[in-house]
């Protein structure tokens, strides 16, 4: 009996869903090589304000009953009803389509799905939304992701029950699975860059805090803390990262954040501008908004969100305007740190109204509207903390003044003694002097002698010394940012026996002539030219690859060679051979492994007949 039953309703919803089908748009494909779609103005939806409708009963409704979402976003302000959406997606291709359904809001506190297949039976069902522990998703992700798998010429319904005491929103996109996953990395990137940078500013500031003992810093501080927390509680970050099993406190954290926010905000203004002391009447007015909104914070642990949200961007609003006015005022009087307070408030209450007016559905959802707080965020974070800058330095220019003032009063006060004290200051002065001289020779001593210490008293050219650090930093460098470096090691050929014809004096000349050829080939300021030892020469290239190397490599070997030496009145050759490697060096400790491989083609090019630049896999180049 109940097989008959089951089979009777399969066939009842088989029919709604056919009647379904006939009354709704196309369904929703990816075009071969489209990657998303966006999907809320291709659903209809039903408003249940009844709350107790269930999918067999919005499947019996006439398609007269759904409505067409013809709109780019789908937002419905502040309701406690059920909202209904249904849509098609549909793959034409010829193999299995892999997509996502995203729905990007992750404050929506119950969202219901159901994949229908085309016969009729219920494909998926899934509960999701952040009343549920973050686990319980069937993708763990920030948004709520609906996974659909679509056989060739396939279709499948979706069809949604959204609930929330936030505001109604459902911006829905169709995605490509592997498409996804690749822009969200991306947008992962993005938000740990934001969060991060914002992160460090509010350690800065603790640290500033503690060395200063300023109030201001502390309010600066939890300000700063309450956006980024507000911000990632928005995005559905605090949730995932954070406190994925706390569904009660995440359904709180807005409010919290943002009323802390408020009331951090207004004891900064009050300090910052010093408020009380310049505008005495603004300052109860500030005060009471900081009430207000510290009392916000208490009432949220036992009030619901719907409850207090909606006061609560109003509150904010009006803060974010009355600190604004503020700001304004004191810039007015002549205060310099106000004009970057004011520019940030300004920008910090831009955010905030775009965001409100999009909540309250004034705004269109999208990229801009749902990101107006963030960008807000972050300029006003910088701007801030550039006018505490301007203010800290502003009081040292007061207390500077205020000193000054002091110091020729007292000099006008005690002029008979400060005129008996100008012999021994002017002693001071001249022993400061002196011992500043002193101390400027030694240093110029010092640079010398560093000099001297890193340099070839024959040749002119940097020492093995100095060859050695730097090769070591450019490895270090260079492996960090996997950036390639060239190593060029030179040796004179028949050196020997170029001393024992002609003498040691001829020699060292030879040795210096070709310093100075290599000196003047090397045209890059980031390149380092070293005498690495008897007549030997090597040459370090940051950012060269191999065959950049050996270009370098055979113009010294050409410039060189056409170097008119003489001895006497005899024209005597010289040339040189020239090893070359250049890689990634995979580790920082790898400066001797690059001279070592540099000197095996050293090796080979002398052993090809001198006179020829040898690089890894390749013949050497002779002239």
């Amino acid at each position: 009996m109940r097989t008959i039953i089951t089979r009777l309703a399969s066939c009842l919803m088989l029919l709604i869903m056919l009647a379904w089908q006939g009354v709704g748009r196309a369904a929703v494909v990816l075009e071969p090589g489209q990657s998303s779609r966006p999907i809320t103005s291709d659903m209809q939806y039903l408003h249940d304000e009844t709350r107790q409708q269930g999918l067999d009963d919005v499947l019996r409704l006439p398609g007269s009953a759904w409505q067409q979402n013809d709109s780019d976003s789908f937002s419905h302000g502040y309701t406690n009803d059920n909202w209904w959406l249904r849509f098609a997606v549909g793959n034409t291709g010829a193999q299995t389509s892999r997509l996502l359904v995203e729905l990007a809001y992750p404050v929506l506190d119950e969202v219901e799905v159901w994949v229908l297949g085309s016969n009729n039976r219920v494909d998926a069902h899934y509960r999701l939304g952040d009343k549920q522990p973050f686990h319980e998703r069937i993708l763990q992700h920030r948004f709520f992701l609906i996974p659909l798998e679509l056989p060739p010429a396939g279709e499948h319904m979706v069809v949604l029950r959204l609930k929330t005491t936030s505001s109604m929103q459902a911006p829905l996109t169709l995605w490509n699975e592997r498409d996804y996953h690749e822009r969200d990395q991306r947008v992962l990137l993005a938000e740990g860059l934001f969060f991060g940078g914002m992160g460090l500013m509010v350690l800065y500031s603790i640290f500033v805090f503690v060395a200063l003992r300023d109030r201001l810093y502390f309010y600066y501080v939890l300000f700063v803390f309450s956006l980024l927390v507000f911000l990632a509680s928005l995005k559905g970050l605090s949730f995932q990262f954070f406190w994925p099993q706390a569904t009660q406190w995440n359904d709180r954290v807005l409010i919290v954040t943002l009323a802390s926010m408020m009331a951090s905000g207004g004891l900064f203004t009050i300090r910052f501008l010093r408020i009380r002391e310049y505008m005495p009447r603004f300052f109860w007015l500030t005060l009471g908004l900081v009430v207000m909104t510290s009392l916000t914070v208490v009432l949220a642990f036992f009030m619901s969100y719907g409850q207090l949200m909606q006061p609560l961007i109003v509150t904010a609003a009006l803060s974010c305007l009355v600190l604004l006015g503020g700001g304004v005022w004191r810039w007015r009087q002549g205060d310099r740190s106000a004009r970057f307070y004011t520019i940030a408030w300004g920008s910090m209450l831009l955010g905030g109204v775009v965001l409100a007016l999009n909540k309250f559905q004034l705004l269109p959802q999208n990229f801009l509207t749902e990101n107006a707080m963030q960008m807000g965020v972050a300029a006003e974070v910088i701007l801030l903390s550039l006018a505490i800058v301007d203010r800290i330095n502003e009081e040292r220019r007061q207390r500077f003044r205020a000193q000054q003032n002091i110091l020729a009063s007292e000099r006008r006060a005690h002029e008979a003694q400060y005129k008996a004290l100008v012999a021994e200051r002017e002693a001071n002065e001249l022993l400061e002097q002196r011992v500043h001289e002193r101390t400027e020779a030694l240093q110029i001593a010092n640079r010398k002698l560093e000099e001297l210490s890193t340099s070839d008293q024959l040749t002119g050219l940097r020492n093995r010394r100095y060859l050695d650090r730097a090769l070591q930093e450019e490895c270090c460098r260079c492996q960090r940012y996997q950036h390639p470096l060239a190593v060029l090691l030179l040796d004179i050929d028949h050196f020997k026996r170029f001393n024992d014809e002609f003498g040691h004096d001829v020699g060292d000349e030879c040795l210096r002539r070709v310093g100075a050829v290599l000196a003047m080939e090397m045209r890059t300021p980031i390149d380092h030219v070293a005498r690495y030892g008897g007549e030997e020469f090597c040459v370090v290239m940051p950012e060269t690859e191999l065959e950049g190397a050996r270009i370098v490599a055979e113009r010294i070997r050409s410039a060189v060679e056409s170097m008119r030496f003489t001895v006497g009145d005899r024209v005597v050759p010289v040339t040189v051979s020239i090893g070359v490697a250049s890689m990634v060096p995979p580790d920082e400790d790898y400066s001797r492994e690059m001279l070592k491989k540099a000197d095996v083609m050293l090796y080979e090019a002398k052993a090809a007949g001198r006179n020829c630049v040898m690089t890894p896999g390749r013949s050497g180049n002779r002239a």
